[in-house]
């Protein structure tokens, strides 16, 4: 083994970038900021920062979200999943240019979480938005200037599709509902992620015939309008036997 030799390893940063998703108005949508510094000063981004000396990947995901967003991660410690949104590690990107100011590697989280009122903007962003992430991907490959800062709309999608599959065979979806739901506003949630139209009852056979995946809550709402619908929880599984496949489009 060759000597250590500090010169031929210059220092770099790393940085978490957050996914972060949610179902409004029937479309799945991304949280994007208005970078107020250069580089990109004026593009939108993912929110995210860069990582402290002193703590770890997980903690900062966690504390960038508070502090661009103003939203809480689910903390795992607490029963019942707590009320916070869900957050995980999704991949790394290291590209060597992918930052014009030096050699960043990023660590990029997802989190998904309900229906959500217009976030704050902080940080080192002026400004903060829902987008449908079909409009921030077109963007991006029409090579707009609307187009997402650094590598961000790759990170995106590579979020978006993460989130895609892993509802087909967990019980993620109901991460994007509040915690009590009807059958009919998890579908919504599927077929936002997914981008299909699927026909209500045979998903509301699927989805109350799988073990643990949903538990009746005890009440009914009408909030969807029309009859009363009952009301579930998450169940406590968190692999589908079988799984939702998603539909062929």
């Amino acid at each position: 083994m060759s000597p250590y030799d500090p010169s031929a390893y210059p220092p770099f940063a790393v940085t978490v970038d957050l996914v972060v998703l949610t179902v409004r108005r029937h479309a799945l949508c991304a949280l994007v900021v208005r970078r107020g510094e250069q580089p990109f000063q004026g593009r939108w981004a993912l929110p995210g920062g860069f990582v402290r000396g002193d703590e770890d990947l997980a903690a900062a995901a966690a504390r960038e979200l508070s502090e661009e967003t103003g939203l809480c991660a689910h903390d795992p410690a607490v029963p019942d999943g707590g009320n916070g949104a869900h957050l995980e590690q999704l991949a790394t990107y290291g590209d060597p240019k992918r930052d014009p100011r030096m050699r960043v590697v990023s660590v990029a989280h997802l989190v998904l979480a309900p229906d959500l009122p217009a976030p704050r903007a902080g940080g080192d962003a002026n400004s903060a938005r829902w987008a449908p992430v079909d409009e921030l991907l077109a963007a991006d490959e029409a090579q707009t200037a609307a187009g997402l800062a650094f590598d961000h709309a790759r990170i995106l999608a590579d979020g978006v599709e993460r989130a895609r599959s892993k509802i087909e065979y967990s019980s993620l979806a109901t991460a994007f509902c509040p915690p009590e739901f009807t059958v009919g506003e998890l579908r919504r949630v599927y077929e936002a992620v997914w981008g299909v139209a699927l026909d209500p009852r045979n998903f509301h056979r699927k989805v109350t015939g799988t073990p643990g995946f949903l538990v009746p809550a005890g009440g009914t709402t009408t909030r969807q309008g029309g009859r009363p619908a009952q009301l579930f929880r998450a169940g406590g599984a968190t692999l589908l036997n079988p799984p939702m496949l998603r539909p062929e489009v």
